[in-house]
């Protein structure tokens, strides 16, 4: 009985054994691909960095107007006129049209069928 005993307890302490092992470089696995993935972010952050920093350069005026002035003549660009702008108050107001009731009811109609008219249109454009 105790041979029976012993030799239980052996073989659970074995599993045991075997499985806090495995659970340590399962950890330790995942402890290094959190360290590289943390390296990786620091990187692709720092690269973000740089190109903002890029991208505030090129978008000053000081770098753009000398292209600008090089390229006027085939552009077509001219420098902005006081005159250009207006208030919104200037603008005209939306004239106000009827909806057409029938072509609404039509769509609606076509939609509930299953059918989708863009996709229509588009195939046929594309032949």
């Amino acid at each position: 009985m105790m041979k029976w005993l012993n030799l239980s307890l052996l073989f659970a302490c074995a599993l045991a054994l075997v499985g806090v092992y495995v659970i340590k470089y399962q950890t330790l696995d995942i402890a290094n691909e959190k360290k590289s993935l943390l390296v990786s972010i620091e990187q692709k952050q720092g690269d973000i960095s740089l190109l903002e920093a890029d991208w505030a350069y090129l978008n000053q005026p000081s770098y753009i107007e000398p292209m600008v002035r090089r390229h006027q003549d085939y552009l077509g660009l001219d420098i902005i006129d006081q005159k250009q702008f207006i208030n919104i108050s200037d603008l005209p107001m939306r004239q106000k049209t009827d909806a057409d009731d029938a072509a609404l009811t039509a769509l609606f109609e076509v939609l509930d069928s299953g059918v989708d008219p863009i996709a229509a249109l588009i195939e046929a454009s594309s032949q």
